[in-house]
């Protein structure tokens, strides 16, 4: 029996991929083997030493002491793509918002006194919020992951001609690409380029204010920005003065702060991207799943501080050692196994940054002596066992 603790409410639908007779779930456990969480602010302190693995039911992950948990061997998940479309319809919604000031034309049209003669008044300033169409001006995706993707084949699909920077795309959202989006050849290209731009890339120390004044120069009269990504990645003093100088028509942002409230030139969005029941749904679906096959087999998948790593679980002998990726640590953990008479049936071993991580199928059983021993190597941060599945 698996115990498994909630942070927050989790989508039943998710909680459903966790077996009752395998599973115990409940947001109160004092020794859990493992976390699921949203968006619960987590310390370091309130993690059992039980824990194995923490599941994030969403991309971010600065909720979560990542650091801690690697020095700890607790493997962090998160679920990228999963809200994808959910992100990508707001981005659509933003796309419409940033052309015409259907914002500022709702807000009048709320203040207008019912005693007046409405119709009227509505024909005489409509002009003020008009703005331009979507279709054939030129949209430039910065960061083509999961979202930007989407975002990139509903604009072109919308008519827009679409162009996409992003030197580190995989090869998965390589094949979801639509051959009809052009790739740029620098993001100066694409800036400058572009009517509006829309950010899709995480924020790390090399993209913070990745848009300052530089890129701003670059950009046309009028170019319309949207944020959907993360806060942090524009500069708002640049931005601020861009708008004043109207390089800026519009910005959009689902991460408003108060830099950039009670500007006219600027909508901000209350983090809305993920915040459909079918998002939610499909980020504890993956949490959930990506926790339990961890569990049970030791596979990775979608780990921020782990390193992706699959082998076929025969339903034998399984080992689970996480080490420093450091010189000759396979070799002292094979020679260890060898000298207690262990023999390596299958072995997998794969390293992210600092961390290694090794799937070895035995042809008999590790005892908790040799386990202690294991654990024992300088570098080695994480050893446990997956039992043989019963017959």
């Amino acid at each position: 029996m698996y115990s498994v603790q909630t942070l927050n409410k989790i989508s039943t639908k998710g909680l459903d991929c966790l077996p009752r007779e395998d599973y115990e779930t409940a947001s109160d456990m004092t020794h859990p083997d493992a976390i699921l969480v949203r968006s619960y602010k987590m310390k370091a302190e309130e993690i059992a030493p039980t824990v194995q693995a923490i599941a994030r039911a969403g991309a971010g992950v600065n909720n979560i002491p990542v650091d801690y948990c690697t020095d700890k061997g607790i493997v962090v998940f998160n679920t990228p793509g999963a809200n994808a479309n959910s992100v990508k319809e707001l981005v659509l919604t933003g796309l419409f918002l940033s052309s015409r000031d259907i914002v500022g034309g709702i807000n009048w049209t709320q203040s207008l006194d019912p005693e007046d003669e409405v119709s009227r008044l509505v024909e005489k300033e409509k002009s003020r919020f008009s703005g331009p169409e979507i279709q054939g001006k030129k949209l430039g995706i910065i960061g083509l992951g999961a979202i930007g993707v989407l975002v990139a084949n509903a604009a072109q699909g919308l008519g827009m001609e679409v162009c996409g920077y992003d030197p580190f795309i995989s090869i998965n959202a390589a094949w979801g690409l639509s051959p009809n989006v052009k790739k740029a050849a620098s993001l100066d290209q694409l800036i400058a380029d572009s009517d509006y731009i829309s950010l899709h890339i995480p924020l790390t120390d090399k993209t913070r204010g990745i848009i300052d004044a530089q890129q701003f120069d670059l950009m046309k009269p009028g170019t319309r920005l949207l944020n959907f990504a993360r806060g942090g990645l524009v500069n708002n003093e640049s931005l601020k003065k861009a708008i004043e100088d109207g390089k800026i028509s519009h910005y959009i942002t689902d991460f408003p702060d108060g830099e950039v409230l009670g500007n006219p030139a600027i909508i901000t969005i209350p983090h809305l991207g993920a915040s459909s029941p079918e998002a939610e749904e499909n980020c504890a679906v993956m949490a959930a799943r990506q926790t339990k096959d961890f569990l049970e087999t030791g596979n990775i998948i979608n780990s921020v501080n782990f390193p992706a790593c699959s082998m076929d679980y025969t339903g034998g002998h399984r080992l689970l050692i996480a080490n420093r990726n450091i010189p000759n640590m396979v070799g002292q953990i094979s020679t260890l196994l060898a000298e207690k008479g262990i023999n390596i049936q299958d072995m997998m071993n794969k390293h992210k940054n600092d961390i290694a991580y090794n799937i070895i199928d035995t042809d008999n059983e590790v005892t908790q002596e040799l386990l202690d021993q294991l654990k024992a190597i300088d570098g080695v941060v994480m050893v446990r066992t997956i039992p043989p599945l019963e017959d």
